[in-house]
C-alpha cells in the first residue's frame, strides 16, 4: 500500500485530526481509493481531495467511512463538525478560501420564485414620475375609474417601502443564521472535547466535583510517566513501551505516546512534556523529527518513525 503524502503545514490541527482518523480507517481496512468510492458512493478523486487536506469531506462520507471501519459514527461526526467550523474560520488567502469546498455548505440567501402576473396598466399621477399606480384591466363593457391622486401616492409609497422591509427582514435572517452557526460550532467543540476526554479513559465527573477533577487529573497523568533511557539490542527504550510497528497519532494517549515523547527528547526535540497525550506539541515534534530523519512528514508515529526513534 502506498505511503501517505504529508498534509499541508498550514492545515488547522482540528482538520488534521479528522483526516488522520480517516486515513487510519482506510489503511486498517486495506481499501484502495476505488474500493472506497464503491463502498461510500463518493468518487475516488473526491476521496483523494479529502484525504490530502484540500477540502473537508461531507458528513455523509464521514459517516460511511465510520460504518466501513467499524468506528462509532458519533465520535467521527463530532470531529467532523469541529473540522468544518475550523475550515470556515481559516484565514483569508489560505488554499480554497475563494470558493466553498465540497462538504462545507455555502451560506447564502435562498432564491425566491417569481410569480408571473397579468400585465397591468400604469397611470402616472401628480405625485411625480416615481409615483406610479398599477390598475387592473376593467371588465368588458365597464368604464375603468381613474385613480385619485391621493390613492396613487399611497400605492407608490407602499411600493417604495416594500424593498426596505424585505432588506430589513433579510438582515434579521442573516444575523439569526450567524448566531445559530456560532452556537452549533460551540456545541460541536464541547462534544469533541468530551469525546477526547473519554478516549483518555476518564469518566465524566459529577457537577460538584468538576473543578477538583480538572485540577488533579493533569498532575496525576504527568506523574504516571517518566523516561528511563536504556539501550538494548542496538535500540533505545525509555521504559514505557516496547512498541516498534504500531501507529500513534494526534488524539491518542497512553504509554506508547509517552515512549514517543521520551525518544523525541532523546533526539533533542522537545515534545512539550512527558504526559502520554498526543497533542499539537507532540505532533509538531514528530514532524520536526521526520524532517530531520528524511522521512515522510505526516505527524504520525508509524513503523518507519518508530524505527528511526529507536535508533
Amino acid at each position: 500500500m502506498s505511503r501517505w503524502k504529508a498534509l499541508p503545514a498550514e492545515l488547522d490541527p482540528r482538520v488534521r485530526q479528522l483526516l488522520v482518523r480517516l486515513r487510519r480507517l482506510k489503511d486498517h481496512n486495506g481499501l484502495t481509493m476505488r474500493q472506497l468510492a464503491v463502498r461510500t458512493g463518493y468518487s475516488a478523486k473526491s476521496w483523494e481531495r479529502y484525504l490530502s487536506g484540500r477540502s473537508v469531506p461531507p458528513r455523509d462520507a464521514v459517516e460511511a467511512m465510520a460504518r466501513i471501519g467499524g468506528e462509532d459514527p458519533t465520535r467521527l461526526l463530532a470531529l467532523h463538525e469541529v473540522a468544518v467550523a475550523a475550515w470556515r474560520d481559516r484565514p483569508l488567502g489560505s488554499p480554497g478560501q475563494g470558493a466553498p469546498e465540497e462538504g462545507v455548505p455555502e451560506e447564502g440567501v435562498p432564491e425566491h420564485a417569481v410569480t408571473e402576473h397579468a400585465p397591468a396598466e400604469t397611470v402616472t399621477t401628480d405625485a411625480g414620475p416615481s409615483a406610479v399606480a398599477a390598475v387592473a384591466p376593467a371588465p368588458a363593457g365597464a368604464e375603468a375609474a381613474a385613480p385619485e391622486p391621493e390613492q396613487a401616492t399611497t400605492s407608490a409609497t407602499r411600493a417604495a417601502e416594500g424593498p426596505r422591509i424585505s432588506r430589513r427582514a433579510l438582515s434579521i435572517a442573516l444575523v439569526s443564521g450567524s448566531v445559530a452557526l456560532v452556537l452549533a460550532a460551540s456545541a460541536a467543540v464541547l462534544v469533541a472535547v468530551r469525546i477526547m476526554d473519554d478516549d483518555k479513559g476518564g469518566a465524566p465527573a459529577p457537577a460538584g466535583h468538576a473543578v477538583s477533577t480538572a485540577a488533579t487529573t493533569p498532575a496525576a497523568t504527568r506523574a504516571a510517566y517518566s523516561c528511563h533511557l536504556a539501550r538494548a539490542d542496538g535500540h533505545w527504550y525509555a521504559g514505557n513501551s516496547r512498541a516498534t510497528d504500531s501507529t500513534v497519532a494526534y488524539g491518542d494517549s497512553g504509554p506508547q505516546v509517552a515512549e514517543v515523547q521520551c525518544l523525541l527528547r532523546r533526539a533533542g526535540i522537545s515534545p512539550g512534556g512527558i504526559d502520554g497525550m498526543f497533542g499539537p506539541l507532540t505532533m509538531g515534534a514528530v514532524e520536526r523529527f521526520q524532517r530531520q530523519a528524511h522521512l515522510d512528514v505526516d505527524g504520525i508515529a508509524g513503523p518507519r518513525t518508530w524505527k528511526a526513534l529507536r535508533g
